[in-house]
């Protein structure tokens, strides 16, 4: 038990050091680890400990000691609903964060506030940076600019464990999905992860209550998650703009946009209005011009058509009402519009029922010379029987490397690939150094051997698998510049500039 309660001693002396606690409440949050961690009695050696910069470390090692002991099961829920309780103990509850969050943004201005409240985030372990580590993250230079792709390695893969007791665990619909207000503070179970130690921040949005967290699994720096205080479906609206709009005049440095509202085309949580944001630069911020244009009712707004594999209108001035009744005008505009000679279909018929097809992934940010910007993506999620998956969704013969669908993150040109393609990668890097022999690829990876004998024509001499691997990781840069272009309703050649053209002026732009 002297180790354990070592432990515990260990974990409050970084909660000291990184003023998440003060000495006042050493008793107090001592006596809820001792119980928690079941130790009769505290530590009474020497206190001194090396101070890490995040708790990982300190907290594996507690884990580690209660499977040992019985106290909880070695399963993956089972670990990190215990992790999270440790940390609660080290939180603020919601008023006193927001008083403190408040305060800052107070004296010292938004960006230190938002900084505190990340920091805050990463040192409850909230945020995982131990996973998020293992993250692969590298740029390719394209035609568009340079793409950033990401292979996801940080969450965890089901234990078998927990997949068996999910089976037979009793259903519950509290909280009624991993965005709503409920989970704060939330214990977890098998079938739903644990939030003892997850804190959120209120805003007001169009005169509405609304949230704000940071993802357990940020994919970008401060990746943040605007949610709705009701449970309501997202919908794409002129609400959407005043929102997205409201928000960068209270966080300008920061951007924020929403998935699409329809399936194929839209995130994976469409039950729960939310945004997502972030103090990031995505590659389509820097995108060129294509055409400019202008409309008589929006003098002060600056439109143009943007040189993006994607469909993209960027609106921007210095007046917010502006921008976002003309950015309505066009999602009004493309949720009706039809143009059969390029294949675009604003409704289709399915058993006397009209389906909606177009929709936007709408983005918005403060740009460089500090005015209000809209990006405006448009989308259909139409499919048809050559591509059952979608028309204006990643083709079968990229399905080796993306097959879900292009979210928002997709869209701004960061490309989030499935944990397999790093083994995949590997593998491949392996035959290209001479040190696996194709026949592996022809008997076990048939999904990439087409893609793979088009690089081995390119003739590139590789001695080593370092080589290898960085010649693949510009392969699959231009594979999701494929995907962004598939994704693309009107493309960048003649006849889609033209029909891109003829929709925007049909907005009444000139």
């Amino acid at each position: 038990m002297s180790i354990t309660a070592k432990l515990i001693e260990e974990i409050l002396a970084y909660g000291l050091h990184h003023r998440m606690i003060e000495k006042l409440d050493l008793p107090q949050v001592r006596n809820q680890l001792l119980y928690l961690l079941q130790v009769d009695e505290p530590y009474s050696g020497s206190t001194e400990f090396s101070v890490p910069e995040y708790p990982v470390e300190i907290l594996n090692r507690i884990i580690a000691d209660a499977v040992s002991r019985g106290i909880i099961e070695d399963s993956m829920s089972q670990k990190d609903i215990l992790d999270a309780q440790i940390m609660a103990q080290f939180m603020p509850r919601q008023s006193e964060l927001n008083r403190t969050y408040e305060s800052i943004k107070k004296e010292k201005g938004i960006e230190a506030a938002t900084t505190y409240y990340y920091n805050l985030s990463k040192q409850s372990n909230y945020i995982r940076t131990d996973r998020i580590a293992l993250n692969k993250y590298w740029r390719t230079e394209t035609k568009y600019g340079d793409l950033e792709i990401t292979i996801n390695l940080s969450k965890p893969e089901k234990d078998p464990k927990d997949i068996a007791k999910a089976g037979k665990a009793v259903q519950s619909n509290y909280p009624k999905c991993l965005l709503c207000i409920e989970n704060v503070g939330y214990t977890g179970h098998v079938n739903h992860p644990a939030r003892s130690s997850h804190r959120v921040l209120p805003l007001t949005l169009d005169g509405e209550d609304w949230y704000y967290q940071y993802s357990p699994y940020v994919y970008y720096n401060e990746h943040a998650i605007i949610f709705k205080a009701a449970h309501e479906p997202m919908k794409i609206s002129i609400d959407s703009f005043k929102r997205l709009t409201d928000f960068v005049e209270v966080m300008p440095h920061y951007f924020i946009g929403s998935n699409a509202d329809l399936p194929i085309v839209g995130g994976s949580i469409l039950s729960h209005d939310h945004f997502q944001g972030g103090n990031h630069r995505f590659p389509m911020v820097d995108s060129k011009v294509l055409k400019s244009y202008t409309h008589p009712e929006y003098s002060g707004v600056k439109i143009s058509m943007v040189e993006w594999p994607m469909s993209v209108i960027r609106i921007s001035g210095k007046e917010k009402e502006s921008l976002v009744n003309l950015a309505s005008n066009i999602l009004d505009s493309w949720r009706a519009y039809t143009d059969e000679t390029v294949g675009i279909f604003s409704h289709t018929e399915d058993e006397g029922k009209l389906i909606p097809h177009n929709t936007i992934t709408p983005i918005a940010r403060k740009n460089d010379d500090g005015d209000f910007e809209l990006d405006l993506v448009l989308r259909n999620n139409r499919c048809d029987d050559e591509h059952p998956d979608g028309i204006y969704h990643p083709h079968k013969h990229l399905h080796h490397i993306k097959k879900e669908n292009i979210g928002l993150i997709e869209v701004m040109g960061l490309a989030i690939l499935p944990a397999r393609i790093d083994g995949d990668l590997k593998i491949l890097a392996e035959v290209l150094a001479g040190d696996r022999d194709i026949s592996y690829v022809e008997e076990n990876m048939a999904n990439h051997l087409e893609w793979f004998k088009e690089i081995l024509k390119q003739n590139v001499t590789i001695t080593t698998q370092t080589e290898g691997l960085n010649l693949l990781k510009k392969a699959v840069g231009k594979r999701f510049e494929e995907v962004l272009e598939c994704a693309g309703v009107y493309k960048l050649n003649d006849a889609g500039i033209n029909g891109f053209d003829k929709f925007i002026k049909s907005t009444g732009c000139m």
